[in-house]
C-alpha cells in the first residue's frame, strides 16, 4: 500500500496496528520527495538523515509500548520556524547561514509529540508576499499548474502535503498565510485564535526568539483532512511555557454542535472594496448548499455582521504598520497617500507613516469590531467566506509588489487588494479553518474559509469535518494515488 497522502490519522492508526513501520513510511516519504521536489520545490531545506534516524526511534518506543499522539508520523515545517541545525532564513539573502541553537516551541511540540520530521518547506522573502519564491532557494510551484504559485507564505508547506510529502505541515498565519496556500492548494489549514499557540522561534533571523504576544500574527496546522487539523491543534495549542513556567494548555471549549442540521451559518460572498471572481463565488455557493441540504441554517445576510470596508482598511492600517516596523522601509515621507485618495493603496500608504498613537487609535477601533463579532456569534456559529477572490494566479515576480495586480475575471485591480478576505479574520483575531470546496473551469482548486467565534476553534473544525463528508476533501493533483 502507498502511504504517501493517507491522512495522518489513518497512519498512526496502521502504526499502532503494525500494519506500517515509521521508518517504511519515511523512507516512502523520502523517496517521493527526491522524484518529485525537483520541479515543485517545496522542500527548501532536506534533513533525511536525522527523519530516518527519528523513525528509527519511533518504531523501537512503539516495540516498547510507548504510544505519543504523533509517533512516527512524517511532517514538514515552514522555514521560518527555528531548528537546531538547520538554516532559519526567511528567505533573506543576508541571513542564509544562520543557523539557530535550538528548535522553535511548536517544532520541540511537534518532537515530543513523536513525529518525524522531515525538513523544512519553502517561503516568501520575509513572509511578505502572497507568493512563494526567494534568492536563495528559488520559486515553489503549484502542484496543480507549474504555472501559478501555490500561494504564500506557508506556501511550501501547502505544496508539500498536496504532492504527498509528509502527513502534516506547520505553517503561520499574518495574511492568509496558511488559508490562502490550502485554497491555492486544494488541503486544509486552521488560523487558530491570536494566542492560541506558542509563536517562541517562529521569529526573524535578526531576532532574539523570545516569548512574544505578537499583534495579527499566529501559527497553525495544515493538512489533507479536518480530522487532522484537529490533531495537529491539539499539539500546538497552549501558550509559551517560558512565560507560564510549565507546559500548560490552553482549553478549547467543544464544538457548539455535532451535527450539521445544529448548525447556524452565515454566508457571505461580496466585498464592497473587491470583487469575488465567479470560480470563487461557485465555491462559496456549493458550501453553502451543502450547508442547507444538511439541514443547517443558513442565511446570506445579517446586520450584525461588522462593517466590510471599514474591517478591511483597519486590517490594512494594522498590518502595514506592524510590518513597516519589523521591516523599516527607506524614505517613508515619499509615500504620503494624496488625501483625496480613498483607495486600499492609499490606507496602505499611509500606514506605513503610522505613529504609536496612530496605532493606538486603530486598535480602539478595532476593539468595536470584535464586539461587533461577538453580538454576530451569538446568532451565528460560523461565517462561510471566501479566502481570496480567484484561484491561484500566474506567478507574478515584479520587484514592486505594489505595482502589481490581480485578474479577477479580465478586471485587473491592485495586488493586495485581494487580502482583505483573509484579514477579516485576522483583524480582530478570530479562528478561521480553510477547506476545499471544488475546483474552477480550470481544473484549479478553490477554497472558503470558516470564520467561527474566539477561542471556540473546535467549532469550525468541526463544521469543516461534517463538510468533508458531504462535499468531499483533498484530491491528489492529477488524480494521484490517493
Amino acid at each position: 500500500m502507498e502511504w504517501s497522502f493517507q491522512p495522518a490519522e489513518e497512519i498512526i492508526t496502521a502504526l499502532r496496528a503494525g500494519a506500517v513501520t515509521s521508518a517504511e513510511l519515511t523512507d516512502e516519504a523520502i523517496a517521493r520527495i527526491e522524484r518529485d521536489d525537483k520541479v515543485i520545490n517545496a522542500i527548501c531545506v532536506s534533513d533525511f538523515d536525522r527523519a530516518r534516524a527519528a523513525a528509527h526511534r519511533a518504531d523501537q518506543a512503539r516495540a516498547r509500548g510507548e504510544d505519543k499522539p504523533l509517533l512516527g508520523v512524517p511532517v514538514t515545517v515552514k522555514e521560518s520556524y527555528d531548528m537546531a541545525g538547520l538554516p532559519t532564513t526567511w528567505g533573506m539573502p543576508p541571513h542564509r547561514d544562520h543557523l539557530p541553537a535550538e528548535d522553535a516551541v511548536q517544532v520541540s511540540r511537534l518532537k515530543a509529540a513523536g513525529a518525524v520530521v522531515l525538513g523544512k518547506t519553502n517561503v516568501p522573502l520575509g513572509l511578505q508576499d502572497i507568493q512563494t519564491f526567494n534568492e536563495i532557494y528559488g520559486t515553489t510551484v503549484n502542484p496543480w499548474d507549474h504555472s501559478r504559485t501555490p500561494g504564500g507564505s506557508s506556501g511550501g508547506s501547502a505544496a508539500a502535503l498536496a504532492s504527498g510529502f509528509g502527513a502534516l505541515s506547520i505553517g503561520s498565519d499574518l495574511a492568509g498565510s496558511l488559508r490562502t496556500p490550502a485554497h491555492f492548494c486544494g488541503v486544509y489549514a486552521h488560523k487558530p485564535t491570536l494566542g492560541l499557540a506558542a509563536v517562541r522561534g517562529m521569529v526573524p533571523p535578526s531576532e532574539p526568539a523570545f516569548p512574544s504576544d505578537p499583534d495579527l500574527a499566529v501559527v497553525g496546522p495544515m493538512a489533507r483532512t479536518a480530522r487532522d487539523l484537529a490533531l495537529l491543534l491539539d499539539v500546538m495549542a497552549g501558550p509559551d511555557p517560558l512565560t507560564y513556567g510549565v507546559a500548560h494548555q490552553t482549553a478549547m471549549p467543544p464544538a457548539r454542535h455535532e451535527r450539521l442540521r445544529d448548525f447556524r451559518v452565515l454566508v457571505v460572498d461580496d466585498h464592497p472594496l473587491i470583487p469575488t471572481g465567479a470560480a470563487v463565488r461557485a465555491g462559496v455557493r456549493r458550501v453553502a448548499d451543502a450547508l442547507g441540504g444538511g439541514g443547517a441554517h443558513v442565511a446570506w445576510h445579517s446586520p450584525l455582521l461588522p462593517d466590510l470596508a471599514e474591517a478591511a482598511k483597519l486590517y490594512m492600517e494594522l498590518l502595514i504598520s506592524g510590518s513597516v516596523a519589523r521591516f523599516p522601509i527607506e524614505s517613508l515621507e515619499q509615500l504620503r497617500a494624496d488625501a483625496d485618495d480613498k483607495s486600499l493603496d492609499a490606507v496602505r500608504l499611509d500606514a506605513m507613516m503610522f505613529s504609536h498613537s496612530d496605532w493606538m487609535e486603530a486598535d480602539k477601533r478595532r476593539e468595536v469590531h470584535r464586539h461587533g463579532w461577538r453580538r454576530l456569534f451569538a446568532e451565528f456559529d460560523a461565517v462561510v467566506c471566501p479566502i481570496t477572490p480567484t484561484p491561484a494566479f500566474p506567478h507574478d515576480h515584479h520587484p514592486n509588489p505594489m505595482e502589481r495586480h490581480i485578474d479577477i475575471d479580465g478586471v485587473e485591480y491592485p495586488y493586495f487588494d485581494q487580502l482583505v478576505w483573509a484579514g477579516l479574520a485576522t483583524m480582530p483575531g478570530l479562528p478561521a479553518t480553510a477547506i476545499p470546496a471544488g475546483r474552477s473551469p480550470e481544473g484549479l482548486p478553490v477554497g472558503v474559509q470558516l470564520i467561527g467565534p474566539i477561542f471556540e476553534d473546535r467549532t469550525p473544525l468541526r463544521l469543516a469535518e461534517l463538510l468533508e463528508r458531504e462535499i468531499g476533501g483533498f484530491q491528489a493533483p492529477g488524480g494521484g494515488v490517493r
